[in-house]
């Protein structure tokens, strides 16, 4: 099973994508900021991460190049 990391601080669209990665049968770890996103990377090792760009205490672009 492929594991995808969603890094967004919208709690809505996290809800949203999450429920429809899952019914297609994904296993879905979620973050809700770019520093977060950036620790879940390396401790979940995910298949895909989906980035949001606008993002608190650390932007998407910034997580983007640090991961």
């Amino acid at each position: 099973m492929s594991k995808i990391l969603i890094v967004e601080d919208n709690e809505m669209n996290r809800d949203m994508l999450s429920r429809r990665l899952e019914r297609k049968g994904f296993e879905v770890v979620m973050a809700e900021d770019g520093a977060k996103g950036v620790h879940m990377s390396k401790s979940e090792s995910p298949d895909l991460i989906l980035m949001d760009l606008s993002l608190p205490i650390m932007d998407g672009w910034e997580a983007t190049s640090t991961i």
